[in-house]
């Protein structure tokens, strides 16, 4: 090969080069870059929705962690977000003090619910999609229309911030949990309140219901999750294992495991009949916010202040993948 084509070829290997790298850098960086709070599946398990401390929503597909869209609006950070039950609409509650609406699909921005004093930090729709509950750090859950993105309702009785909100699976009842260490049952038709439960010794960080209705998991800054009986308000089991505070706590679909996420950067899988810890996932590096399975009950996803979603495995606790 003479000098001058050997010239010439190095100088076509840097040219194509420098368009490479400059393709790279025009390919905008995927993933949060600050702390993922809240992360749900949609109704058919294809896409997952991530709420960050950066002040967005992401979308990405399930399967292969391909970052679909990233919704922006929020002028604060994003810690709840949830489906609709038909998988068309996202809800966001943001330390903004609003609720935003978008549109699964296209990600476009549909409604703003504002009326909170503070921020808000958990999110639910009720099972017929008619409905969002929304649980605030100015100590209130307020009921919203979806469709108009009015306020119905607002429900009192906390002393201090809603950690949590959900819906019982028949849509007639609201579970709360609270800073002020308490959970408290609301009837949803009228927003009265229907009882509290104590037995928690420090903040009842999240709350929800088991797919039949029939029981209640708390997990507390207490270090412990309780199941409590919905119809006589009673604990019924106190699940220990976990050595900082219990941030997330989730029902399988089948409703025999729960799933937990701790400040102990852990994940918890728990046998509900016997209440005994079936497995211990690691590898988040910070706490983890949110746990939440999969329609199927395959697979879990998480969310933890390292800025990472990470999706496991539930049969086997394998880290599938992060992004």
């Amino acid at each position: 090969m003479n000098k001058n084509k050997l010239i010439t070829i190095l100088l076509l290997a840097c040219i194509a080069g420098a368009a490479l790298a400059h393709k790279l850098r025009l390919v905008p960086q995927t993933g949060h870059s600050d702390w993922v709070l809240s992360v749900a599946f949609s109704p058919d398990g294809k896409t997952i929705a991530s709420g960050s401390e950066d002040k967005t929503i992401k979308i990405w597909d399930a399967k292969t962690g391909t970052e679909f869209k990233t919704l922006t609006g929020h002028s604060d950070g994003v810690r709840s977000v949830a489906f609709s039950p038909d998988g068309k609409t996202i809800a966001s509650a943001s330390s903004d003090k609003t609720i935003k609406l978008w549109d699964a699909k296209s990600g476009k921005e549909l409604k703003t619910l504002a009326g909170h004093s503070r921020f808000v930090k958990s999110v639910a729709f009720s099972p017929d999609g008619k409905t969002i509950a929304s649980g605030s750090g100015d100590s209130t859950i307020k009921l919203w229309n979806v469709a108009g993105g009015t306020e119905l309702k607002t429900l009192q009785g906390h002393s201090v911030f809603v950690s949590s909100v959900a819906f019982s699976q028949d849509g007639r009842t609201i579970v709360s949990g609270s800073f002020d260490f308490t959970i408290k049952l609301w009837d949803a038709a009228s927003g009265k309140e229907l009882t509290t439960l104590y037995e928690h010794n420090d903040t009842v960080y999240s709350v929800t219901f088991s797919p039949d209705g029939k029981t209640i998991a708390s997990g507390s800054f207490d270090f412990t999750i309780k199941l409590w009986n919905v119809e006589g308000g009673k604990a019924l089991k106190t699940l220990t294992g976990h050595s900082n505070g219990v941030l997330s706590v989730a029902f399988s679909p089948d409703g025999r495991t729960i799933a937990s996420g701790s400040s102990d950067k852990t994940i918890k899988l728990w046998n509900v009949a016997g209440g005994k810890a079936l497995k211990t996932l690691t590898g988040h590096s910070g706490n983890v916010y949110s746990v939440a399975f999969s329609p199927d009950g395959k697979t879990i996803a998480s969310g933890s202040d390292d800025c990472t979603v990470k999706l496991w495995d539930r049969d086997t606790g394998t880290l599938l993948r992060t992004w």
